[in-house]
């Protein structure tokens, strides 16, 4: 199914409240933002205006609440390195129309990858003894907090589950479209893909295995077909991580301990010391559920944040923000998003605003690669490929005003003309 498709339920007002209602949108909150230099929950991280992730997600239903009249919940499924920051900073929403759940997933001791035995027996009693089992763990543990129970009792029939990174996750008249689908054609799972372009090269995809439709993700991959694996001619579509699933269905399949879903080892070395998380994914599960789907969706619902060079493209002019939507500006005739590489420099998030004064225009980029101590002033405009390359030890700053287009820059010699 295209969501392109138009639904003559959507344009009635009382029909979209009447979807809303049967609706709980969960997003994934146990990751940390560490990988960007920052401490406690990745959602707390400012992505536009101040706003952080969880604001724009808690904006975007409170829009959906007011105009529809209608009482969409918001649920966030913490790990145990999240939520007691969570639980503080959600505090902000008390007076929101929008009501917010929490609960923990699941936390299980490391193996020593020497011989398996749980890491807290070895003398790490503490945090690091433990991981959180990956998104895979959502669904017995949104049943363990009972709140699948209390949901499905409250007449709601799917959830939305999303990663709370990803800033195209929204609830919006296309994805109710989806919803109408689903609930008309009785699908108990659909997981949204998109076409998969050079930089989504390792998100998984759907084949079909066994008479089912399956989850392949490049982890399950033998080396010698990894690079297979990744083409953009085999296998054309990825795993967005956004899934609509029929809480009913959820139900049944944890009760009979149905959901055997492929573990993936991921090693790790904690102190030293080489240790192994056995993990799951929730996109495996399709697999179990009745009349399970892929839907080919819009690259516009994949946006995520994972670095600091994805922060650089959602402050830019490339996108606009209203009512808590970060959306693609029309001004850019690329349908393509502009390939960014920022050196180490920038990783931290707290270095990489402090080395802008103001986000360059990048509504006409191609390329962008900086490495070394390079500094922007303001109102810099970026078009076509651009290279910033400052010599070791050298500070090179871009001046305010600067227009770059199609250019390589090694030092200050090669700004002037």
């Amino acid at each position: 199914m295209d969501s392109s498709a138009s639904s003559p339920a959507i344009s009635d007002p009382t029909e979209t409240k009447k979807l809303l209602d049967k609706l709980v949108v969960l997003k994934l909150n146990g990751g940390l933002g560490t990988t960007m230099g920052c401490t406690g929950p990745k959602s707390v991280i400012e992505v536009r205006n101040g706003f952080t992730f969880l604001d724009l997600i808690v904006i975007q239903i409170e829009k959906l609440n007011s105009k529809y009249g209608c009482s969409v919940p918001l649920v966030l499924m913490n790990s145990f390195n999240t939520h007691d920051d969570t639980m503080k900073i959600v505090e902000k929403y008390s007076n929101s129309n929008v009501k917010v759940h929490i609960f923990n997933q699941s936390q299980y001791p490391r193996l020593v990858a020497e011989d398996f035995t749980p890491f807290p027996c070895k003398g790490q009693p503490g945090k690091d003894g433990w991981y959180p089992p990956g998104h895979g763990d959502v669904f017995q543990s949104l049943m363990n907090s009972g709140k699948l129970d209390a949901f499905i009792s409250e007449g709601k029939e799917y959830v939305f589950v999303a990663n709370s990174d990803n800033l195209g996750a929204i609830v919006d008249l296309r994805a109710l479209e989806i919803l109408n689908h689903l609930i008309q054609k009785k699908n108990e799972y659909c997981m949204e893909v998109t076409p998969k372009t050079l930089a989504d090269v390792k998100g998984g995809t759907l084949i079909s295995y066994e008479g089912k439709v399956q989850l392949l993700e490049i982890a399950q991959v033998p080396d010698a077909h990894v690079n297979e694996f990744k083409s953009i001619e085999k296998f054309k579509i990825f795993n967005t991580n956004n899934l609509w699933l029929n809480l009913k269905a959820v139900k049944r399949l944890v009760e009979a301990d149905a959901l055997k879903m492929e573990i993936i080892p991921n090693p790790k070395e904690v102190e030293g010391v080489k240790v192994l998380q056995l993990e799951t994914a929730a996109g495996a599960a399709i697999r179990f559920f009745d009349h399970a789907i892929g839907i080919n969706v819009p690259q516009s619902r994949f946006l995520p944040v994972k670095a600091s060079s994805d922060l650089l493209l959602v402050q830019s002019d490339l996108y606009t923000l209203a009512d808590g939507y970060v959306s693609r500006n029309n001004a850019r005739a690329n349908l393509e998003n502009p390939s960014i590489e920022l050196g180490p420099e920038f990783k931290k998030v707290s270095n990489f605003l402090s080395r802008f004064k103001s986000i360059p225009s990048i509504i006409d980029l191609d390329s962008l690669s900086v490495s070394g101590d390079v500094w922007f002033g303001a109102n810099v405009v970026l078009k076509g490929k651009v290279k910033i390359a400052a010599k070791a030890g050298v500070k090179l700053e871009i001046p305010d005003g600067t227009k770059l287009e199609n250019k390589e820059i090694n030092g200050p010699e090669d700004l002037s003309g």
